[in-house]
């Protein structure tokens, strides 16, 4: 988030804000990544997954540390801004493209739901003798398979 921050502050003509956004992404980038690598590395059942392999991780790095560089050159020769000591705040509300989501309440209950109705639900009430006994397994006999020799003529020719 840090670094696409970055790239919408440099192109808004703020690059003094844009390197500390994007020192920012840098080093959450540089944490994330020693994270992948030991989740990487880790033993244990399941796939090995691999998540600083993965082709937008690579691309984000590249990017954050592509990003960075470009912003220090513009700021060394056009801008001359001041980097600022600490970084930009996220705006974390999507102001655009979104729309607004609706509040999920519950229906309310029916009537007939009483906690008598709820209190008839109870399995350790139930009859005795409503358990059938399995029936054990039978014996699976083996088949005999019929002998069947491979046909020499079967009607086709390569030409």
């Amino acid at each position: 988030a840090y670094c696409y921050h970055g790239q919408t502050l440099l192109a808004s003509d703020k690059c003094g804000e844009a390197i500390r956004s994007l020192q920012e992404s840098e080093k959450f980038f540089a944490k994330a990544e020693a994270l992948c690598k030991e989740y990487g590395e880790t033993k244990g059942p399941g796939t090995t997954a691999k998540p600083s392999g993965h082709l937008f991780f690579r691309k984000l790095g590249s990017l954050v540390k592509n990003t960075l560089e470009k912003c220090q050159r513009e700021n060394g020769f056009i801008y001359f801004q001041k980097v600022p000591s600490e970084a930009p705040q996220l705006e974390l509300k999507a102001n655009y493209g979104l729309v607004e989501p609706i509040p999920f309440e519950f229906p309310a209950l029916n009537a007939h739901w009483t906690p008598e109705t709820l209190a008839a639900f109870d399995l350790t009430k139930r009859p005795k003798d409503d358990t059938a006994k399995p029936k054990p397994d039978e014996e699976v006999k083996p088949l005999k398979e019929p002998d069947i020799k491979p046909q020499k003529d079967t009607g086709c020719q390569i030409s």
